[in-house]
């Protein structure tokens, strides 16, 4: 088994692939050292995506180059402080070319309950996080079963998942602390 830790082997990954970089997301809180201030900024209503420029600046780059990344993200009522954070860093990751979308945990039922980066529809990377949410790395698979099965968990996510304002305007009356 291979396995890639966070840090430069991790990164080229987003530099080299050809075509697509898609990504399931399916954790209700994420706990990245790099984004604890930005997210205490958010709740405290100083907005602020900084921190999230050379992401924005890749995917700038990658969408100028014709490559595409997209993303699902399985979503539990009420929303999380975090999900609310991403879910507002979303329009400018949007904006740079990021196509994030939006399902329910019930909708989301047959998908995998963990995440993975699918590159170019052949390269899987089954994520791994400690139990307090911290990313520890990618667990690289090359079984081409378990990358077909991956491809249509895509594909389904895809096709069920709405864009962000669609999914606000749909659902804000579920998530109760509005």
């Amino acid at each position: 088994m291979t396995f890639i830790e966070p840090g430069p082997e991790f990164a080229k990954l987003f530099e080299t692939f050809e075509h697509t970089a898609y990504r399931l997301e399916t954790r209700d809180q994420y706990n990245s050292p790099r984004e604890a201030e930005s997210l205490r900024k958010f709740l405290a209503g100083e907005l602020n995506v900084s921190y999230h420029e050379n992401w924005l600046n890749m995917v700038r780059q990658a969408t100028a180059e014709g490559r595409h990344f997209s993303r699902v993200r399985v979503v539990s009522f009420p929303l999380t402080d975090y999900i609310r954070f991403g879910m507002w860093v979303a329009g400018y990751t949007r904006e740079a070319g990021d196509d994030i979308r939006y399902i329910t945990r019930e909708q989301a039922a047959g998908l995998p309950d963990y995440d993975y980066w699918l590159f170019d529809s052949r390269k899987l990377l089954k994520m791994r996080f400690t139990d307090d949410d911290q990313f520890l790395g990618a667990e690289v698979i090359e079984d081409p079963a378990e990358i077909v099965q991956h491809n249509h968990w895509r594909d389904a996510a895809q096709h069920h998942a709405i864009e962000r304002d669609e999914f606000v305007a749909k659902y804000e009356q579920r998530d109760d602390r509005r």
